[in-house]
């Protein structure tokens, strides 16, 4: 067997990969890299991070972006938003955006992940999971942002964040948000 058949054998569809992830099962790992980009079988996401496309019904896609984040950081410690997300609060924004925003540990800057920007935002701690909370505290944050008239916005999302639980609400902003975003969160539970 060659050591570019071995290679291929540990790589999977839908997986994302570092240069050194790879070097363990390749004596030349940068040929082997550019012969496996030149004939499909791994697609150049990133500067030093690979991907190997899934087979769906429709043709080869790329893998998922949170496997591609998760390659980029050499970490899991991130939680992807998309500010479209936000016209799930019902708060008047309709707005759709084609940069999904990466808050992580590590980077900070707009990077290009397999040929789409990403806004890799640097916090001190992430959230696990997006749930509602989250979501509306990052709204109350990112305002500024925002492509609706924030005049409109704000007076509705401070309504809606009313009807959420307050415990949860606090606790988002205080792990995730800025000053301003927490005084704007204080302001709507204690109203």
């Amino acid at each position: 067997m060659t050591a570019l058949n071995d290679l291929k054998k540990h790589l999977q569809p839908g997986c994302a990969y570092r240069r050194q992830d790879l070097q363990r099962w390749s004596n030349s790992v940068d040929r082997h890299l550019q012969q496996l980009v030149k004939e499909g079988a791994l697609e150049k996401a990133a500067g030093g991070v690979y991907m190997v496309p899934r087979e769906t019904r429709f043709g080869l896609a790329p893998a998922a972006l949170e496997t591609l984040v998760q390659a980029f950081l050499k970490d899991d410690r991130f939680l992807v938003v998309s500010p479209s997300a936000y016209n799930g609060l019902g708060v008047g924004t309709t707005q759709l955006y084609n940069e999904p925003v990466v808050y992580n540990l590590k980077r900070h800057g707009r990077f290009k992940l397999d040929g789409r920007m990403v806004d890799f935002r640097r916090r001190p701690s992430v959230p696990r999971a997006l749930t509602q909370e989250v979501l509306m505290v990052d709204l109350l944050h990112n305002l500024d942002r925002l492509a609706e008239d924030r005049a409109e916005v704000l007076p509705r999302a401070l309504r809606r964040a009313r009807t959420m639980d307050p415990g949860k609400l606090r606790q988002a902003a205080h792990d995730f948000a800025s000053a301003r975003a927490r005084r704007l969160v204080d302001q709507a539970v204690a109203a």
